[in-house]
């Protein structure tokens, strides 16, 4: 058993998260795993699970809060439905 980094359980099923730079994370939950290394949106302070989008270094939720932070060229998509309908 491991014990998990953020809420102390020591549970049978814990798992390890290996990063890039070679540090390792155990975690009892992905609930855990979120809270300690989902990235946080520059502009709003929401933790980012999804994609999200990355501009000259820094971490945004979405193109609406990296715009409103100055970045530009960033969009959510491309196009809609109709464009594709041929």
């Amino acid at each position: 058993m491991a014990r998990c980094e953020v809420c102390g359980n020591d549970y049978a099923l814990s798992f390890t998260v290996l990063t890039q730079d070679g540090s390792r994370h155990t975690f009892d939950s992905f609930a855990c795993a979120i809270h300690r290394m989902a990235p946080i949106c520059e502009h709003c302070r929401v933790q980012i699970i999804g994609q999200g989008v990355e501009a000259e270094g820094q971490w945004f939720c979405g193109a609406h809060c990296s715009r409103a932070e100055g970045k530009t060229g960033i969009v959510d998509r491309v196009g809609s439905a109709t464009d594709s309908a041929g």
